[in-house]
């Protein structure tokens, strides 16, 4: 009798052999690849939080270089922005210290200097962080300003700085040099004045240029002053009542174009010839009032070609590199008194009265700006009211309070002129079309677009400033918003969380900067001329106050808030990101990890199984029947 052998493979001896052969592949794999298995199935039932969790890891990665990369971009804008405050801090200490002596070149040193600290400017704004160019805004492949070559000197066809320097220059010194104001001696004019009056008038109302008479006061004994008053606005010195005691006085201050004030004083004298700023006290009240003639002219021009030519250059460089823009209405005689123009005071009610419009306004009446309605009531007026009663003034506050402008608008000899820190959008319409016309507007109001370029020819007795775009260099290359500059840029660095970090060269901090320098580096007067020493120290004394941060005004130091702020809120994010990132980590290597040392136990363990299996399996293979039995 034959025994049947014993089917190994089938046995449950067999089966546990390749049980724990399988195990100790598996165990292999694991200790070899430090992962539970080669697949998902076999990571578990945590693996679809395993997976998700991988997705916001490979996230945090992107987020990660995204912020190193923001980080380096703030950086760069930093370090360029610290060298434009120490820049402008150096020029403005050139500017300040005294005396300003010129060199040969019709220069002094600080204003040569400032030409090599206007390119090292330039060069600063025009800072690419890899193909990035950083104060563009989102022109990012595009430099951000002109060369200061450029700048300065214009091109073939597009006039540069010193060009609109030169011709604002003549604009506001006039064909006769004497700043748009007209002297009229005694005995003189159609039809002829007193023999004992002289007088001195601006040469035309509402135009932008030259000295503008502010204010007079006098000490002057048995003489009449009038004015400043009229269309165009004058005053006239009288002589008639006799001649004035030694030491009377007489001053004239005067608004020039870039909102300073320039004065002098005259001073009665029985010196002949009289010392600076005198007049001789003549034989008679006409000879007195031809020695004061001849003295007031000879102060008008020293004034002009002194302190207004300074104030020129400023404007021109207002003009050519900033966006603010203007309006002006000349305005008709008031109703109720002819002779006088309308001023500050003037009721816009139009109602019988000394003082009020011709053709006022009425309830019901609006006046819009830049979107928003100015309406007009009786009484009353809250917000964006007027009361028709109300002064032409106080319509011209709330004109500047809806507009935000900086440069508050004012009236001058009949003649508004309303400023707007932006051109582009400024607009004002009214549904009273005569009363506005009072105002001296109608249509729709705009501002000339900047560049502002004087218009008309010859220079000396131009009128208005236009737009120059197409003729003037644009020195802003990049792209303006819209919006503010720091939106131009925006990263996200987190599911939850961006980062505004954009930036423009023509921001008002960077801009007031560089028209400062780029002024004072472009202004060449002649080492010859008496007047230049005094008009080169009035122009540093602009400079070192332009270059001097306003209340109100944007400053360097306000930019670098902004990006340290943005460097902080990327410092938290990255923070938190590195908490999130340590714990999703742990969490894909408790689902899909193994302890080694685990692993190997097992793994010896099932060795000394599968030796104990293999020594049974030896010891069945020698089985007999006889040994059996």
């Amino acid at each position: 009798m034959s025994i049947s052998s014993i089917n190994y493979a089938s046995s449950l001896l067999g089966q546990s052999v390749r049980n724990i052969q399988d195990q100790l592949t598996n165990l292999s794999t694991q200790l070899s690849s430090g992962v539970k298995s080669t697949n998902y199935a076999g990571m578990g039932v945590n693996e679809g939080f395993a997976i998700a969790a991988r997705a916001q890891l490979a996230n945090m990665s992107a987020f990660g270089t995204t912020m190193t990369n923001v980080n380096t971009i703030i950086s760069a804008v930093n370090t360029g922005l610290q060298t434009m405050s120490e820049i402008g801090g150096s020029v403005q200490s050139e500017a300040a210290a005294t005396p300003q002596n010129l060199t040969s070149g019709g220069q002094t040193i600080g204003q040569q200097n400032a030409l090599s600290q206007l390119s090292a400017m330039v060069g600063i704004l025009n800072t690419q962080v890899g193909s990035r160019y950083v104060f563009s805004g989102t022109a990012i492949n595009i430099q951000a300003v002109a060369s200061a070559d450029t700048i300065l000197n214009g091109t073939g066809t597009q006039a540069g700085l010193k060009q609109v320097i030169a011709e604002r220059q003549q604009a506001d010194l006039g064909s006769n040099g004497m700043g748009r104001l007209v002297v009229t001696p005694p005995g003189t004019g159609t039809p002829p004045t007193s023999t004992t009056a002289t007088s001195v008038a601006e040469d035309v109302a509402g135009s932008p240029f030259g000295l503008k008479l502010n204010a007079v006061s006098s000490s002057l004994t048995n003489a009449t002053v009038t004015g400043p008053s009229g269309s165009p606005v004058g005053i006239t010195v009288d002589f008639a009542g006799g001649n004035p005691n030694p030491g009377d006085q007489i001053t004239l201050s005067f608004n020039e174009p870039d909102g300073t004030t320039g004065s002098f004083t005259l001073t009665a004298t029985s010196q002949s010839p009289p010392p600076a700023g005198g007049f001789t006290i003549g034989a008679t009240p006409a000879a007195t009032a031809s020695n004061f003639n001849t003295t007031l002219t000879s102060s008008i021009s020293t004034l002009a070609n002194t302190s207004l030519v300074a104030a020129s250059a400023v404007e021109a460089g207002d003009n050519f590199f900033n966006t603010d823009g203007t309006a002006t209405g000349l305005a008709g005689n008031n109703q109720a008194v002819p002779a006088a123009p309308i001023s500050g005071a003037t009721a816009l009610s139009g109602t019988a009265g000394s003082d009020s419009l011709s053709a006022g306004f009425a309830p019901g009446n609006t006046i819009t700006v830049d979107g928003t309605t100015i309406t007009f009531i009786t009484s009353g007026a809250t917000g964006n009211q007027l009361n028709v009663t109300d002064s032409v003034q106080t319509l011209l506050n709330k004109i500047d309070q809806i507009t935000g402008t900086s440069t508050p608008s004012t009236i001058h000899g009949g003649a508004i002129t309303l400023h707007t820190d932006d051109a582009s959008t400024f607009s004002i319409t009214s549904n009273n079309v005569t009363a506005f016309a009072a105002l001296g507007f109608s249509g729709t109001v705009t501002a000339a677009q900047p560049p502002l370029r004087v218009s008309g020819s010859p220079l000396g007795s131009a009128v208005s400033l236009v737009n120059g775009s197409a003729t003037t260099v644009g020195w802003y290359t990049g792209n303006s918003g819209p919006g503010p500059a720091r939106d131009t840029s925006t990263a996200r660095i987190d599911s939850a969380q961006t980062v505004d970090f954009g930036a423009q060269a023509n921001e008002q901090a960077i801009r007031q900067q560089l028209q400062n320098v780029a002024v004072y580096a472009a202004v060449t007067a002649s080492p010859t001329n008496t007047n230049s020493p005094a008009m080169v120290s009035a122009l540093s004394q602009r400079i070192a106050a332009g270059l001097t941060p306003q209340p109100g005004q944007q400053t360097i130091q306000d930019m670098q808030t902004d990006f340290a702020n943005a460097q902080t809120t990327i410092k938290n994010v990255t923070a938190q990101q590195t908490q999130a990132h340590t714990a999703l980590q742990n969490l894909v290597a408790d689902t899909e990890g193994i302890s080694q040392d685990q692993v190997a136990s097992e793994i010896l363990q099932l060795q000394n199984n599968l030796s104990a299996s293999y020594q049974t399996t030896a010891m069945l293979a020698q089985l007999t029947l006889t040994k059996y039995l």
